[in-house]
């Protein structure tokens, strides 16, 4: 009797124990999502542009409603639907009117809310290199009581079906200007495992002082 009433004892607890122990493992280093195609600029975006020796030039530009950039020297240009790599054709091209031999680097950039379990929430801009580790650190980093391993990717209030890690790079992932990264909070059992681990074991030393009566 003692022995059947100790196994529907460990069925019941042992959900409880996997649970804690899931929230506790850490990240998988090798978790990282299919690498995906160059992505375009839409409007929102930002470009970030660095001609060598010519800080004047340089800077960060936003791309307005209508998918186009102002760009000093050149003035506007429709880049919409283009990748950074044609860009930069098109603007090297451009700037040989005005500059010797122009040496230029074009960044795609996207601004994307970290919101959630962070220290200091807001829009940050992110490039294709980054990690969701960086955009995270962007905000602060996750408080204690965020939940790294459960980001989501927040779109218009939906949640984009995606896998996302620490190791995750931003050129990676179907990322929009607009659209969120949130970090949950770590549930209560994960955030207090030492007073639920105190009190499944009175439990169960209740439990079995009542069994062996």
């Amino acid at each position: 009797m003692f022995r059947s009433n100790c196994t529907v004892l460990a069925m019941i607890l042992l959900p409880w124990l996997a649970t804690v122990e899931a929230d506790a493992q850490p990240v998988p280093a090798a978790q990282s999502a299919r690498s995906a195609p160059s992505p375009t600029l839409l409007p929102g975006d930002i470009v970030r542009l660095q001609i060598w020796r010519e800080p004047d030039l340089s800077g960060e530009f936003p791309v307005d409603h209508t998918g186009t950039v102002t760009f000093p020297k050149i003035g506007p240009l429709r880049v919409s639907d283009e990748t950074a790599e044609s860009l930069k054709a098109r603007l090297v091209a451009a700037f040989q009117e005005v500059l010797r031999n122009p040496s230029i680097e074009v960044v795609h950039l996207r601004r994307v809310n970290v919101l959630g379990a962070v220290r200091t929430p807001g829009l940050y801009p992110v490039d294709p290199t980054m990690t969701i580790a960086d955009a995270v650190a962007l905000a602060g980093g996750a408080t204690p009581e965020g939940n790294r391993r459960e980001i989501e990717l927040l779109r218009g209030g939906e949640r984009i079906a995606v896998k996302l890690a620490d190791v995750v790079r931003i050129a990676d992932l179907p990322l929009r200007s607009g659209d969120q990264l949130f970090v949950p909070e770590r549930s209560w059992i994960a955030r207090n495992p030492g007073v639920l681990a105190a009190s499944l074991s009175a439990s169960v030393s209740l439990i079995i002082a009542v069994f062996l009566r």
